[in-house]
């Protein structure tokens, strides 16, 4: 098969010719038919994640057909249309047990723990704990936002966060993420402050409902008077010190932060106001992905509300784009606007 693979983390990767993948007996095999092009992939290319072996093909937010199934899987069949969540679970031990998978103990990522989608075929271990069929109307391309962005800012905002409507909720960061929060937010009927250093992404931000956009490196003054004293809830979907602590100051009394950017220790800690933590009972959450068995949650959301997944992908590209994809988020501010995706039409 063709794969985007890399041997040194930082240097450009190259699509390549490797083999074929084959399924454990627990697995299938997944032909892939589009994936995304996410920060995360970003964090292992630039050796950010200790659980990337190299070398390595990234990619986990991937939609696809079944073409393998091993002899345990009971519950797929060849031919299936399919997503995971980016964090597929081991299903046994007492995370998933209390059906928290999310968080699972033995959990394995495809692109981070082993070879991922940015390739014509990915092995998926668990099949059973971890495939999520795909309704026959949702296209590939939109499909794939679903397994970590789209997702995670699910569980970010309307489980961890606990929206309710009415509420001020500041966004931090308006990348693929970021968007999604914005709108599932407006879908809850939340009022959205978006913030973003990109004056594309903050439009874009605008078209999906945010009712207020602030441009700007120092922007908590702004986000207070905007959100009449402070947001309610607020996220980072940057991954930065500076953007986590914003976050944190401004938020009113009681109110919530949720962290869904990654974080690498090496970018340093964010200097959290923790005596406003305490004062203002302030309650800050981390947000790890979505459970598969959340994702019929999730998509009921999306039917009921009536919004458009569509509106969040801002181009489609080929596999052989894709190194270049991945380095150009090597830039402080995004080139582009909205979520890229690499298209893999079957034949």
């Amino acid at each position: 098969m063709r794969a985007v693979l890399f041997e040194k983390f930082g240097e450009l990767p190259e699509v390549q010719a490797v083999d074929d993948p084959a399924p454990t007996p627990d697995g299938v095999v997944v032909a892939v038919e589009a994936t995304g092009v996410c920060r995360s992939d970003w964090h292992a290319w630039r050796g950010h994640d200790s659980d990337v072996k190299l070398p390595h093909i990234p990619g986990h937010e991937l939609a696809g057909t079944v073409v393998a199934v091993g002899e345990r899987v009971r519950n797929h069949r060849v031919g299936e249309r399919v997503t995971v969540p980016f964090v597929c679970a081991c299903g046994t031990c007492p995370r998933c047990a209390s059906g928290n998978q999310q968080i699972c103990d033995h959990q394995f990522q495809p692109g981070f723990t082993g070879w991922g989608s940015f390739a014509e075929f990915v092995a998926l271990d668990h099949a059973d704990v971890n495939l999520v069929p795909l309704p026959a109307d949702l296209e590939p391309v939109t499909a794939a936002a679903l397994g970590c962005r789209f997702g995670t800012a699910y569980r970010a905002v309307l489980r961890q966060g606990a929206l309710q409507a009415g509420e001020w909720v500041t966004v931090y960061g308006c990348g693929g993420a970021g968007l999604s929060a914005v709108l599932l937010a407006v879908a809850a009927g939340a009022r959205v402050v978006a913030v973003d250093l990109s004056p594309d992404a903050l439009t874009m931000a605008k078209r999906l409902g945010a009712e207020a956009t602030v441009h700007s490196r120092n922007p908590v003054d702004e986000v207070r008077e905007l959100t009449e004293g402070g947001a309610h809830l607020s996220l980072d979907c940057v991954g930065l010190p500076v953007t986590c602590a914003s976050s944190v100051a401004g938020l009113r009394k009681h109110g919530r932060h949720v962290q869904v950017g990654l974080m690498p220790p090496g970018q340093g800690t964010p200097p959290i106001p923790m005596h406003r933590v305490i004062a203002d009972e302030l309650r800050i959450l981390g947000s790890h992905g979505l459970q598969a068995h959340e994702y019929p949650a999730m998509l009921d959301f999306v039917a009921r509300s009536g919004m458009d997944l569509g509106q969040l992908v801002g181009r489609r590209i080929g596999l052989d784009d894709a190194p270049a994809a991945l380095a150009e988020m090597d830039e402080p501010v995004p080139v582009r606007a909205g979520v890229t995706v690499v298209d893999l039409p079957r034949p």
